[in-house]
């Protein structure tokens, strides 16, 4: 069991606020089941409670929709008048958590024989204004100044990590058949609770639109008050600080366990150094987005006798044990007093880690040819005072020699240094793709050339085994059930290729398997497998291994998508192969002309020939060229022989396959700059076809 939520009583159609975090997998099938039950009053737990129903799904599912309906089934039910709707947001932006200890003085009496009972919800309000339960305090009963339970909820869930987003905040008093009575209700923001950190309060009234209109000198149905908000080296060339960041995708165990990891260099044949290299690693956690800077200075401290200063500009992060991380240098300004350094892109994580307030140190260097270089001055900076440069303004601060401040009686500074330029640059995430209603078209390529051997003969690679699937069987299903949860209407087009194929017998390389050229698609991954095994006696299996053909009919179809300049398809490609391609030119060529379209290929080597020759087609071990030497925009393809997990499970197969997809579809859409659509251009909620 992942979780519970909260018991709502007397409600046939409850909202729950419980939030369950689950860690997403494109390459993976997660499956969840949720359960329904009626708790009585007195319950024992749930031995003793009604079971409501169930509903079964996978994460991808949910993800892809969003919103996901379907309805809660009991044991051998097919049909039910129940539902259960499930939403899904991606947590990004901020990964800390709030603290917040609410209560409430003079609230409207609701109730005639006693006072009311109160409760407060808090929504969050989105972009397409739908609101978004964070949070439902407790009942305090009889009460009309109550003091509710302090809670803890994650400024992803309040806010999405965006402190101006507007919260709107509601006051009920509860009755026990579940029609409570609306006392008021208020909108706030993060922006506003912060004010609660340093130990005052702050409040808000609480309003009741109907009565303010009624009401002649009426003022407020209470006041709600938020009484707590918790908020969980010089440079020398000898000893070079460098300022670039490495995001690499794999785990390097080594670095990531000691923080910090220093080792000698060493040379060929040597177990020895002097000379040792340090490695420092963070998690990128809290916001992915990138900021453009754009820095200039004015009157710098002149540090050359016969010429003028060589300035470059050095910013740190300040980190919580108070040290300094480099995260970025600018170039030297030769002989200029008043420099105009370049504009450069940093991410918010390198920056700040996401933190505004955290302080940045700020140094200005006079840069010598012997690596000795001069300081003018330093400053401190917050990127909150940075995004004060985002509305076309400036922000300056003054460079300060603390030596001078001591040494000289009227020393005012040793210079300004301007930001002219802070641009926030939104990284969109896979999820913010899907999301927002992106699909995965998945199409399916199968080997049929004579080197799989008669289908007839139990060793033939194309053999049906009346109990066990074939290798191409298995890694069909083991992508094919990914992706499918990815797609709406469930129809993938399955093309075969090196086979002669009816009526006239010639030989195709991009056949559609179900023999309908006009419609090659088929219902479900299921479809597939039935047009797969329905098509194998009517073929002459033959040759040569040409992938060529089946990469440029897909890119014909992206190629369509590309025009749109919208995030709605992304086209994956399966290639079932059991040998070397005799066509290797044509295929780099289509590869590479593939790689500026939305678009990926995954190639699997069924069976136990050498397939050294197609890792040259899988990026990772160089940049692909195509014959006449242009490069691939995007490493799009990868290749695994299926031999490698033909005694695991067909979940690791799809797991090594695709769990560069996410990447590859991000880069794609980041680098054409087209934006996920946002959820108010979509369908508020759809109900997924099983």
């Amino acid at each position: 069991m992942v979780d519970r939520t909260e018991v709502i009583r007397s409600s046939i159609s409850p909202t729950f606020s419980k939030v369950f975090t689950l860690d997403f997998y494109f390459e993976e099938v997660q499956r969840l089941r949720y359960e329904l039950y009626d708790i009585s009053s007195n319950h024992n737990g749930i031995k003793e409670a009604d079971f409501l129903g169930a509903m079964e799904c996978t994460l991808g599912q949910i993800v892809s929709q969003r919103k996901l309906s379907k309805p809660l089934l009991k044991q051998g039910s097919t049909v039910s008048k129940s539902f259960i709707m499930v939403t899904a947001e991606e947590l990004t932006g901020n990964d800390d958590y709030v603290e917040l200890s609410f209560s409430a003085r003079k609230l409207d009496d609701k109730d005639f024989f006693s006072k009311s009972d109160p409760f407060l919800e808090i929504f969050r309000i989105n972009d397409d204004d739908t609101l978004q339960l964070v949070h439902r305090t407790e009942t305090v009963m009889n009460n009309l100044n109550p003091v509710w339970k302090t809670f803890k909820t994650s400024l992803n869930s309040l806010c999405s990590g965006d402190h101006d987003r507007p919260l709107k905040c509601t006051v009920w008093d509860w009755d026990s058949n579940g029609k409570h009575d609306f006392i008021g209700e208020y909108q706030a923001t993060f922006k506003e609770m912060r004010g609660a950190m340093d130990g005052r309060q702050v409040q808000w009234e609480c309003i009741n639109p109907k009565y303010q209109i009624k009401k002649k000198n009426y003022k407020n149905s209470g006041i709600v008050i938020l009484n707590q908000c918790k908020d969980r080296g010089d440079p020398v060339a000898h000893s070079p600080t460098f300022s670039k960041v490495f995001t690499p995708g794999l785990l390097f165990e080594e670095i990531v366990s000691q923080r910090k990891l220093s080792k000698p260099l060493l040379k060929q044949g040597s177990t020895v150094s002097k000379s040792f290299i340090m490695v420092t690693a963070e998690e990128l956690t809290g916001n992915d987005d990138y900021v453009e800077l754009s820095f200039s200075a004015r009157k710098l401290d002149d540090k050359d006798f016969f010429s003028k200063s060589d300035p470059f500009l050095e910013i740190f992060r300040i980190n919580d044990d108070d040290t300094l991380q480099l995260v970025h240098r600018t170039e030297t300004v030769m002989n200029n007093l008043n420099p105009v350094w370049k504009t450069f892109k940093t991410s918010l994580n390198s920056l700040c880690s996401g933190d505004h307030d955290r302080p940045l140190k700020c140094t200005v260097w006079d840069w010598d040819s012997n690596g000795k270089h001069d300081f003018i001055g330093e400053y401190q900076a917050t990127f909150k005072e940075m995004r004060g440069a985002m509305d076309g303004r400036q922000v300056q601060w003054e460079c300060i020699n603390s030596k001078y401040q001591i040494k000289k009686k009227n020393y005012k500074n040793s210079g300004i240094v301007i930001l002219n330029q802070c641009k926030i640059i939104k990284m969109h995430s896979f999820l913010d793709y899907i999301m927002g209603g992106c699909q995965i078209q998945f199409t399916v390529a199968i080997d049929f050339t004579a080197s799989n051997g008669d289908p007839h003969n139990s060793c033939s690679l194309h053999y049906i085994h009346p109990y066990q699937p074939n290798e191409y069987l298995k890694a069909l299903v083991a992508v094919g059930e990914i992706c499918q949860d990815y797609d709406s209407d469930k129809m993938f087009p399955a093309f075969g290729f090196g086979a002669r194929i009816p009526p006239d017998f010639k030989v195709s390389h991009d056949f559609a398997v179900n023999f309908n050229e006009e419609n090659p698609e088929c219902a479900g991954i299921q479809g597939v497998v039935e047009a797969y095994q329905t098509c194998l006696p009517k073929l002459q299996l033959y040759g040569p291994t040409n992938i060529a053909p089946i990469i440029q009919k897909v890119a014909s179809s992206a190629s369509q998508e590309m025009h749109t300049k919208e995030a709605m398809q992304y086209f994956i490609l399966l290639i079932l192969t059991d040998g070397v391609i005799t066509d290797m030119a044509d295929t780099r060529e289509a590869i590479v002309q593939a790689s500026h379209l939305p678009m990926s290929i995954i190639i699997v080597g069924v069976g136990s020939a050498d397939f050294s020759d197609m890792r040259m087609l899988d990026g990772d071990d160089g940049i692909l060229r195509s014959p006449k030497g242009e490069p691939c925009l995007r490493d799009i393809v990868q290749f695994v022989p299926f031999r490698n997990f033909k005694h695991g499970s067909p979940a690791e197969l799809a797991k090594t396959v695709l769990a560069e997809v996410p990447n590859q579809v991000v880069d794609y859409y980041n680098n054409k700059g087209i934006k996920p659509k946002v959820p108010n251009e979509l369908e508020s909620s759809k109900t997924f076809a099983p």
